[in-house]
């Protein structure tokens, strides 16, 4: 439907190379969605009002040269342009991309973008095909005006209650982890409805929100209250369903140990010497293990305790038993390597290319692609503007 960015390279692989994409999103939800629908092909046009997106700003750590990872983490094979809504002209530049584009994903606050004339109503009126993503923190209804930070949604939903040492204060996770379920959520939307305008021809709005990622996200938590009428409560490390399924402690340190069934379970009392508690009448089915943890937990630390955690890792991994060391990001990274994941991948070629972590899903035939390092503000936007104002050979 749309021309494609004269400055976008060609050919651009993938299974959504030809789809142009109007990214007025920023911080991490939007931007999250945005890159992997570039990885897949889809040409990618950042806008960003005269600021930058925040996340240029969020720092320290950053990369030797001075950059925010942050902003790294999730805005490579993008082209950025500096539009300022505010002005005229920028904004009839902001008009022409969105009437041009395929999909457009937005996280301005719920009628933030009506004032410019960029809101679904308006740019469907141009543009009946469109795509448009909305990603809000409460939805646009009674919540639309809650601040949406995911720490936010962290502490409402429910997380922060189940996160934390059973007699210690509620913690967030250690990533934005609504932001990026928010992230994928709207990409799956997006793909949806791609299908349906496929077989239609009709474009339509997909919105996606924080907290509704939140109560998706929470499973089986959730699940307890609606189901059950059951409220969980933060056990520290250890699970509500089964046990053992924690870190235990060995000769050195800990190691996670998740018996997820009777037969994993029977198999790690024999590596540890302890065959005997898989027969016990306390602990031979997982719901009586798990009512009994207390008493298990002193027998298996006991025998846990006769080798080192990397001994164990390696005794349990050859029996069949599903445990891990606890490492640090870098350690993850590395084993992620090891089992050749490839997480590392540089994005562009040559000096400017930058080392991100790959895109992560396979694919036999249409691969992902790194085209492009993270742009620079309005990197682009020479081009971009300078296309938008020409004559569009689509019309």
């Amino acid at each position: 439907m749309s021309s494609p960015s004269p400055v976008s390279p060609e050919p651009r692989p993938g299974p959504l190379a030809g789809l142009l994409v109007a990214d007025f999103s920023r911080i991490l939800a939007g931007p999250y969605c945005t890159m992997l629908l570039a990885d897949l092909g889809a040409d990618v046009i950042k806008v960003e009002g005269p600021g930058g997106d925040d996340t240029r700003r969020w720092q320290p750590p950053v990369s030797p040269d001075g950059v925010s990872t942050y902003y790294l983490a999730i805005n490579r094979n993008k082209r950025s342009v500096v539009l300022d809504l505010r002005d005229h002209d920028d904004r009839a530049a902001a008009a022409e991309l969105a009437r041009r584009a395929d999909i457009l994903v937005e996280n301005f606050k719920p009628g933030g973008l009506a004032k410019y004339d960029l809101d679904y109503g308006s740019v469907s009126a141009a543009n009946p095909a469109i795509i448009y993503a909305s990603i809000t923190g409460f939805g646009a209804g009674a919540g639309q005006d809650l601040p949406g930070y995911d720490l936010i949604v962290q502490a409402v939903s429910g997380l922060m209650s189940l996160t934390g040492a059973a007699d210690g204060p509620p913690y967030r996770a250690g990533v934005a982890l609504f932001d990026v379920m928010a992230g994928l959520h709207t990409t799956i939307g997006i793909l949806s409805a791609l299908n349906h305008r496929t077989a239609t021809g009709q474009g339509q709005h997909v919105e996606a929100s924080l907290l509704a990622s939140a109560m998706s996200g929470l499973v089986n938590q959730a699940s307890a209250v609606a189901a059950g009428g059951i409220v969980p409560m933060r056990m520290g490390n250890a699970h509500p369903s089964l046990f053992p399924y924690e870190p235990l402690p060995t000769a050195d340190g800990e190691i996670v140990i998740a018996a997820g069934n009777d037969t994993q379970f029977r198999r790690l009392c024999e590596v540890i010497g302890a065959p005997g508690l898989a027969d016990d009448p306390r602990f031979d089915i997982n719901g009586k293990r798990t009512v009994n943890r207390a008493a298990l937990w002193p027998l298996l630390k006991e025998g846990l305790a006769a080798g080192t955690s990397a001994e164990w890792f390696t005794r349990l991994t050859a029996a069949g038993v599903p445990c891990g060391p606890i490492n640090t990001v870098d350690a993850g990274i590395a084993l992620a390597r090891d089992i050749g994941l490839e997480p590392v991948v540089t994005a562009g070629d040559g000096p400017a290319g930058r080392p991100t972590i790959r895109h992560p899903v396979l694919f036999s035939e249409t691969k992902p692609s790194y085209r492009l390092p993270p742009p620079a503000l309005d990197e682009h936007g020479a081009e971009i503007r300078a296309w938008l104002s020409a004559p569009d050979p689509g019309r």
